[in-house]
């Protein structure tokens, strides 16, 4: 019955709104759990690295888990000091120490490579590649073509058998830490007037959120038949093979 149907569409709609609204809040108490679980796992009471938080807590309270509160905290603490150091000059003399120990250590010296390697991703400020460091930029492919939104690390040129080119990453929607680095020709790539904070919302939102070179007119949706007929009249593209 029409009337039965729409009242049932009716309910879902309604009970859809309510489960949209409250979803990114479930999802974010959902993420909370699982950090706190996975570093519970990691470093809790339990594991290794917490009897250690206890073993330094002890001395000072009999209770274990006051033990593993106390002795996280005093530890926390005498990272203070070793981050002057490095501030004063001694991570140059820390990281010779660790080479000529930790990387000395067969299988360990291989893992602890990788988690500084890891480490050194995250600290941006030595040397790392910085997202804010970089220009977003449009890459028109074909110099009329298909235009995609990148960013380029380097202004620098670089000449691939006598042709110039941009190296430009192209991020992955909706997180763009991925992607591909290509490298474009120079005059394939033009400046976009953004900041890197509008290129991550662009990506982030899938396309949701416009650039900022449409954001304030009337975008206007041609359908191919359309457009074709457009640009015959015009007289500056041929009709694109139709598939068989």
């Amino acid at each position: 019955m029409p009337f039965v149907r729409r009242g049932f569409e009716s309910i879902v709609s309604t009970w859809l709104a309510g489960l949209l609204l409250l979803l990114p809040l479930v999802l974010t108490l959902a993420l909370i759990g699982w950090i706190v679980s996975f570093l519970n796992g990691l470093i809790g009471p339990n594991t290794t690295l917490g009897q250690l938080f206890v073993a330094v807590g002890h001395p000072f309270v009999g209770n274990s888990l006051a033990a593993y509160g106390i002795g996280t905290l005093v530890l926390l603490v005498l990272l203070y000091p070793l981050g002057i150091a490095v501030k004063l000059g001694l991570r140059r003399p820390l990281a010779w120490f660790a080479n000529v120990t930790f990387r000395r250590i067969p299988v360990f010296g291989k893992l602890y490579g990788l988690a500084e390697r890891f480490v050194e991703l995250l600290d941006r400020k030595e040397g790392g590649a910085d997202i804010r460091a970089m220009s977003p930029v449009w890459c028109f492919f074909g110099g009329q073509g298909v235009a995609v939104l990148a960013l380029l690390p380097n202004p620098a040129v670089i000449d691939i058998e006598g042709r110039h080119y941009h190296a430009v990453l192209v991020p992955s929607a909706p997180v763009p830490v991925g992607g591909g680095l290509l490298y474009v020709p120079v005059d394939w790539v033009k400046p976009a007037d953004m900041g890197i904070d509008m290129f991550t919302s662009i990506y982030v939102s899938m396309g949701i959120t416009l650039p900022p070179v449409v954001k304030d007119r009337q975008v206007e949706f041609i359908p191919l038949d359309e457009a074709v007929r457009r640009q015959q009249e015009q007289g500056t593209a041929e009709e694109p093979p139709r598939p068989s």
